[in-house]
């Protein structure tokens, strides 16, 4: 693997075409919230595992090949599921406790060479995948997008 490119325990899907990783610790919700994220319209890229590539235009998600197409469900097994190989990565979502009442606007974390707009969200609330949503939205409406670092080496955070 180059210093460009990073294997990162998370769940990707798309909205858009534009991609959200969710990462977290096992059983932090990551699968869960995508399924939901699912059943509102966006695709899976890629669950458990996922390629980060530095591309031309800015960090892209790949799918592992050995597990495209599957996502864990938790209390059920692996389970088929319509995917895409990638896509390109607009935004990092942690999972985990709930974030502060008026969370910064301006979250970035640093993956494969990128700093990416980056937030944190509680994924088991009922209201989850909406507020993934809408922080998506506001990172669109807003232009954030990921901004090419200008140093050699790269900082997995916490993804």
């Amino acid at each position: 693997m180059s210093a460009a490119t990073a294997l990162v325990h998370a769940t990707a899907v798309a909205i858009d075409g534009q991609g959200i990783l969710l990462v977290g610790a096992s059983g932090s919700g990551k699968s869960d919230l995508a399924l939901r994220l699912i059943d509102r319209g966006a695709v899976l890229v890629c669950d458990d595992y996922c390629d980060i590539l530095d591309g031309s235009d800015g960090p892209e998600i790949h799918a592992t090949p050995s597990i495209s197409g599957k996502i864990e469900v938790r209390g059920v097994g692996i389970c088929s599921i319509d995917y895409i190989p990638s896509t390109p990565l607009s935004m990092v979502l942690q999972l985990d406790r709930a974030p502060d009442r008026l969370p910064a606007s301006d979250g970035r974390i640093e993956l494969a060479g990128w700093s990416v707009p980056y937030a944190r969200l509680a994924p088991f609330e009922m209201s989850a995948p909406l507020k993934a949503e809408m922080l998506f939205r506001r990172m669109v409406d807003a232009g954030q997008h990921p901004v090419r670092l200008e140093t050699s080496g790269y900082n997995r955070g916490t993804a």
